[in-house]
């Protein structure tokens, strides 16, 4: 099943690391992305650019509305995602743990819908999400 890990930290914070904090900060992010091909779980991985450069866009009395900036103002921001194939919720969890941005942040664990799946299929992973947030 697919889960995709969010990202979120603060994006000031990088920008208050040494030089060689970064180096290392990104060597454990590769470390990380590689353990995820060896195990054969990654499907697609990347970093965002700062939410300073996001566009909203939104519908108001059916008239399409451009605004400059993110959705939100908070302290965190998405700062990149990782898409990972594991077998449950566990799996995921576990991949999650081991993420660096969960030693600086957070990372959100959500089941990916599969929109074009067959029918069956697509009743089958919401019985699964039914159960995972009923357990």
């Amino acid at each position: 099943m697919q889960y995709m890990l969010t990202l979120y930290s603060e994006e000031a914070g990088w920008n208050r690391l040494t030089e060689t904090q970064q180096q290392q900060a990104v060597a454990s992010y590769m470390a990380y992305t590689e353990a995820l091909k060896n195990a054969g779980a990654l499907v697609a991985s990347n970093r965002l650019q700062p939410s300073s450069s996001a566009t909203t866009v939104r519908i108001t009395d059916g008239k399409s509305q451009v605004l400059d900036g993110p959705y939100s103002d908070s302290k965190e921001q998405i700062g990149g995602y990782f898409l990972i194939d594991v077998l449950d919720l566990d799996a995921a969890l576990t991949w999650a743990a081991r993420c660096p941005g969960a030693a600086h942040g957070i990372v959100e664990v959500r089941p990916i819908w599969c929109m074009g799946a067959s029918s069956q299929a697509s009743k089958n992973q919401l019985a699964k999400g039914e159960q995972l947030t009923t357990a």
